[in-house]
């Protein structure tokens, strides 16, 4: 095994004899040196894994060395160690990117912690990662079993979810034993929501229905608004718990966060989940009482235009005389003209933005071979997620909102699942093409492999026609059709869809945000 080699540069060195010892019984080898210019000159003759720099000696200063240095070999660690307590010196070594900064006397310990967390942290993240999550597996598997109520399996989701961006970070090996835990509570969910969601809609004042889509603005907005608060409500279209737990870390700065996870309405689609959002209502109740602004599936007109208006209605329905504006943001140009007209938003308590990237970016998964290999597992999804959050208008805005003092609504109309597993259906040229959900009449199926609504009403569904019904896929399914079976389930196994029903899809974040 290759022993970590390391230059440790100190005019005093011969004083720290001791330390150069501790260090080798321990398998380091090190080298030793007694001036700036030594070290530059070693450092340019052999590689090394860390260097210790003491940042006063005579001629070049610690400082110069590590300049020299970290231009020549960048990713070497250095470690800074020093007498003085000046808080200059300390933030010039900080703000060179040093690994490190001791300050004499330094006892062994302090050394070989250094070297710890700079040269084994991954490999002992790793070895304690695959700890916990060996010790936590037979109570997930239990807490599996054992989630009976919404609040229980929020809190399973969260916790595997937690586990699948720690297993991402430092891989283990494990991923795929937690894969397997992830498929058995996403089959144990789904019968969940076949036990339970009817009842959610039919007893809506009912404690054991949990937050749904159209309870947004009437529990977690409309409370904030009547108390004064001015509040932008953002939605990013399918943005997952994980994707939140992804970018909030860009956000800590500037807010506090109170979170939450709600339940998506089925389909968890935009046509009906955002809808359901922006007007209070069921999509029954809105094809009811506001034909204009439904738009039937086979109809080619946009399914998400009616949005502002549906805002109106729900405000108008609660006697709320709060104005508001609302915008999508498609393309980065349009959300750079809205920043710079920030201002506009002062004159109105509501604010409503909505941010179409992620949603743009599974479709862009699906159709493209290059989205495909940036995008290849959910790691790879979430981090273009983060990578579009941290560099587009999105986090621009909020740190705008921050500065006014403004509060946030954060949330989503559903989340996404990556699929793997085709299910075959029939059905007539009436038949919507969705991978996830299906409506219409006639169709053929197992009714084993999905949940069927055979009366869409009862379930806050319109029908098209009176013999319309709905069936949904579960787990990881998608449906496919008898021709051309097999093209089609290999062309869209392992891309990212909605519309069904998964954890993934219908447990989504909802996030209020205080400025700091």
């Amino acid at each position: 095994m290759k022993k970590d080699r390391l230059l440790w540069a100190d005019d005093e060195i011969d004083l720290l004899k001791p330390h150069i010892l501790f260090l080798e019984d321990r398998g380091y080898e090190v080298v030793t040196v007694c001036s700036g210019q030594d070290a530059i000159e070693a450092a340019r003759e052999a590689a090394f894994d860390l260097i210790f720099l003491d940042e006063n000696m005579p001629g070049l200063s610690g400082l110069e060395v590590l300049a020299v240095i970290k231009e020549a070999h960048p990713t070497v660690p250095v470690v800074m160690i020093t007498k003085s307590e000046d808080e200059g010196i300390m933030n010039q070594a900080i703000g060179s990117k040093i690994a490190d900064y001791l300050i004499k006397p330094v006892n062994p310990n302090q050394i070989l912690l250094s070297l710890k967390k700079n040269l084994h942290k991954n490999q002992i993240v790793t070895e304690t990662t695959a700890s916990g999550y060996q010790q936590e597996f037979m109570k997930i598997g239990t807490q599996i079993g054992d989630s009976l109520t919404i609040d229980d399996w929020k809190d399973l989701y969260k916790k595997l979810v937690h586990w699948e961006l720690e297993l991402a970070s430092s891989p283990t090996g494990m991923t795929e034993l937690l894969t397997a835990q992830k498929t058995e509570a996403n089959q144990k969910f789904c019968k969940f929501i076949k036990q339970n969601y009817e009842t959610w809609l039919s007893q809506p004042e009912s404690p054991d229905r949990p937050l749904m889509s159209p309870d947004i603005f009437k529990k977690n907005l409309f409370p904030l608004l009547d108390e004064g608060e001015k509040v932008f409500f953002i939605l990013i279209d399918n943005f997952r718990w994980d994707q939140w737990q992804t970018v909030k870390d860009l956000l800590s700065e500037l807010f506090t966060f109170q979170e939450d996870l709600y339940y998506s309405i089925l389909p968890t689609a935009t046509q009906y989940a955002r809808n359901a959002i922006f007007s209070g209502l069921m999509p029954v109740q809105i094809e009811k009482m506001f034909p204009e602004f439904w738009v039937d599936e086979d109809s080619e007109d946009g399914k998400n235009l009616n949005e502002a208006p549906l805002i109106q209605t729900q405000m108008e329905r609660f006697r709320k005389k709060h104005t508001f504006t609302y915008h999508k943001i498609n393309e980065s140009v349009f959300g750079e003209k809205l920043l710079q007209s920030f201002n506009q938003f002062d004159r109105h308590p509501l604010n409503v933005i909505v941010f179409n990237f992620v949603d743009m970016l599974s479709h862009a998964r699906t159709d493209s071979k290059m989205m495909r290999e940036l995008a290849s597992n959910e790691a790879a999804y979430r981090s273009l997620t983060r990578s579009w959050f941290q560099h587009s208008t999105a986090l621009e805005f909020f740190r705008k909102i921050a500065a006014k003092g403004y509060k946030i609504v954060l949330t989503t109309d559903h989340g996404t699942i990556r699929i793997n597993n085709a299910v075959k259906v029939i059905g007539n040229k009436g038949v919507n093409a969705n991978l996830r959900y299906k409506l219409g009449k006639n169709m053929t199926y197992n009714p084993k492999e999905v949940f069927e609504m055979t009366n869409p009403q009862k379930f806050g569904l319109p029908s098209p026609n009176v013999s319309t019904h709905y069936i949904f896929a579960q787990n990881a399914d998608f449906f496919a059709y008898p021709n051309n079976y097999n093209y089609y389930a290999s062309y869209y196994t392992d891309t990212f869809q909605h519309g069904g029903i998964s954890m993934e899809e219908m447990m989504i974040p909802l996030i209020t945000l205080s400025p700091k």
